[in-house]
This record gives structure tokens, C-alpha cells and sequence, in this order.
């Protein structure tokens, strides 16, 4: 589920859609929250099997560490990259503003940690664009991202969260342990893991 503040627009014919901020969202805030009406797809099912819904699914989903193909209910779906994005997923299974996100930016997020299959050149006109957004970006980015993460998730219990309890109990339990200093920080290279053991 995407945040309540934000809505679809139009940016250009070569890019399309994007998700933009209808009110400031504050660094901390968790703007995506995987929950129970996320359409889940597995390569085996007649649905993936099928072309016509193949490549939607494929450009419109992420991959989960079981293999399978989460596609978003509502607008979160057409979230766009950017490599100095302002929002990054996180090893606890949501995503994160990283920084404050004022009314009318456009909400961006780092396609490199959604285990994408295939290289992708990449446009976002940030000083800090890679150029192309592939497999290999946890091997070069993961510390960058941890270090932004981090701190977002420090900022978290200061600000208004509107998706905490679309959290799963096992998330919120880490997160909570988290942020008393019972549990460790969970990286976000928790993400790359879980899916080479699956792959493995």
C-alpha cells in the first residue's frame, strides 16, 4: 500500500506516469507498506504463463525472495527510479523516505535493490545516476543505502505513519526490537539474500 499523500500524474510522453507527493512527507515516514491485498503471482501460474499478462506483471512488480512476483493493488506500482532517490526499500520489507519529500516532488525509488532480472540504462538526471541499474548494485551500493536507511529508520518513531499497521506482526516486532535496542539494524542486504538462497 502507498501512502494516503500522493497521487498519479503525468510527467512526459517518453516516461509516463510517476507518483507524486500531495503534502510534505517527512524523512522517516514509511511511504510503502507490503499488505494482504498485494496481488502475488508465481512463474508457474497460468496467469505469468500467459503473454499478454507476462509483461505486464514483469514491468510492474518486483521480486519477493520466494520467486514470486508481488504486483501493487493501488498506484504504488508506478513508482519510477531514480539513483539519488528519495525513497529506498528496506531489509525489514518496506520503504522508507530517506529524506524529507516536500509537497510535489515526485516520489522515487533506487530499482537496484528490487532484484531486477536484466540490466536497465537508466536517465534520472541525478548527478549521482549510475547509467545503468542491473544485478551488481548490491555489491557497489549496499553501504550507501544502509547509511540512508539507517537513519531514516531512526527518525521513524518521530513522525506520523499512516501504513505502520498494515505492517506484518513479524515486521513490527524486528522494527520495534530495532528501535529499543533489543535487535540489530537489519540491512538491507537482507533483500539480496534471501533471494540468492532461494536462486541457490
Amino acid at each position: 500500500m502507498l501512502h494516503p499523500d500522493t497521487e498519479l500524474r503525468t510527467i512526459n510522453p517518453r516516461i509516463g506516469c510517476g507518483i507524486f507527493a500531495t503534502a510534505d512527507i517527512p524523512r522517516g515516514t514509511i511511504v510503502y507498506a507490503k499488505d494482504a491485498m498485494e496481488i502475488i503471482v508465481f512463474e508457474e501460474d497460468m496467469l505469468y504463463r500467459d503473454k499478454k499478462y507476462r509483461e505486464h506483471i514483469k514491468k510492474y512488480s518486483y521480486t519477493e525472495a520466494d520467486g514470486s512476483k508481488v504486483l501493487s493493488w493501488d498506484l504504488a506500482k508506478y513508482v519510477n527510479h531514480a539513483c539519488d532517490s528519495n525513497t529506498l526499500s528496506t531489509g525489514y520489507g518496506f520503504e522508507i523516505a530517506v529524506r524529507d519529500i516536500v509537497k510535489g516532488e515526485q516520489i522515487t525509488d533506487d530499482y537496484g535493490m528490487l532484484n531486477i532480472e536484466c540490466m536497465m540504462s537508466c536517465e534520472c538526471g541525478s548527478l549521482f545516476c549510475r547509467k545503468n541499474i542491473g544485478v551488481n548494485d548490491f555489491a557497489t551500493s549496499v553501504d550507501n543505502w544502509d547509511r540512508r536507511v539507517q537513519a531514516a529508520i531512526d527518525c521513524l518513531p518521530d513522525v506520523a505513519q499512516p501504513l505502520l499497521g498494515y505492517l506484518n506482526g513479524e515486521t513490527r516486532s524486528l522494527l520495534e526490537g530495532y528501535l529499543v535496542g533489543s535487535h540489530d539494524y537489519r540491512s538491507v542486504s537482507e533483500l539480496e539474500r534471501r533471494i540468492s538462497q532461494n536462486i541457490a
